[in-house]
């Protein structure tokens, strides 16, 4: 691991991927962000020794270095997910990789589920703590101590200030932002009506497939994390209707200005 993370480092700084303070991962459909960033830099994931190759047919793929609210930024276009065959370490991976770079914060974004039906479709929810139902841990691996402490604390895994600068944030440009739980379990299937109702009781109020790996490895490399999701679809155990991914996507279209809003407000903070 150690020789891979710097192989890819030595190559993307070789390509001009130098300094970045921030680095963002765009969840499913969200990538209008990428638009308003000055980009100096991109490299397709499939051209980046070590990295794994996303195979979800709508996230993009790409590693992306440039320049946002007069910060250098790395986004990477597109997220790996334990349900496409990697392990925990392909997962997270170029969180690593960002670290080794020189980033200091990390914002997560992604597409979940809303468990706690006060929460709507189209909203936004921030994550305050989280649950891993993904059946292992991205730090259970040989040589893990010689990246960071084995034992990695996760009482605050989502940065207490950000948080509270988010909520600011959305107050003043009256965007209503939800604080919850996330669970983040294998997929790629969705929950049955026994499992939304298990999640509720075990306390999550959103359920996703992807974030909890990345904010594991953000608190062991001591970076600074914040995660928000897009909720999407209602999950209500007495009136579940079958996934439609059309209409999960137009969510995310539809609470995307918000999201980029909070993001970008936030890095002129950092």
């Amino acid at each position: 691991m150690v020789k891979y993370i710097e192989e890819t480092t030595q190559y993307l700084v070789e390509k001009g991927f130098k300094n970045p303070e921030v680095g963002i991962i765009l969840g499913t459909g969200l990538e209008q962000i990428i638009a308003q960033v000055t980009i100096l830099k991109k490299v397709s994931y499939n051209l980046i020794p070590n990295f794994p190759t996303a195979t979800v047919e709508f996230h993009k793929g790409k590693l992306i270095f440039g320049e946002l609210e007069g910060k250098k930024i790395v986004i990477m276009q597109g997220r790996f997910h334990v349900y496409e065959g990697y392990t925990l370490q392909d997962v997270t991976f170029p969180v690593r990789i960002m670290e080794k770079l020189g980033i200091k914060t990390l914002i997560v974004t992604n597409a979940s589920g809303a468990i706690n039906l006060d929460y709507k479709k189209g909203e936004l929810m921030l994550l305050n703590d989280h649950i891993n139902l993904q059946g292992s841990s991205p730090l259970a691996f040989k040589g893990v101590s010689l990246l960071g402490e084995r034992f990695a604390d996760m009482s605050k895994p989502y940065n207490i200030e950000l948080n509270h600068k988010l909520e600011a944030i959305a107050k003043v440009n009256n965007i209503k932002l939800h604080k919850g739980v996330y669970a983040s379990v294998v997929g790629p299937q969705l929950e049955t009506r026994a499992e939304y109702r298990m999640l509720k009781t075990i306390g999550a109020d959103a359920v996703g497939m992807s974030t909890v790996p990345e904010i594991i490895v953000a608190n062991h490399l001591k970076l600074k994390a914040i995660a928000i999701s897009v909720l999407t679809d209602e999950c209500d155990p007495d009136n579940l209707a079958p996934i439609n991914l059309d209409e999960i996507l137009a969510m995310v279209s539809k609470a995307e200005p918000e999201m980029i809003t909070l993001i970008r407000e936030l890095i002129k903070t950092l």
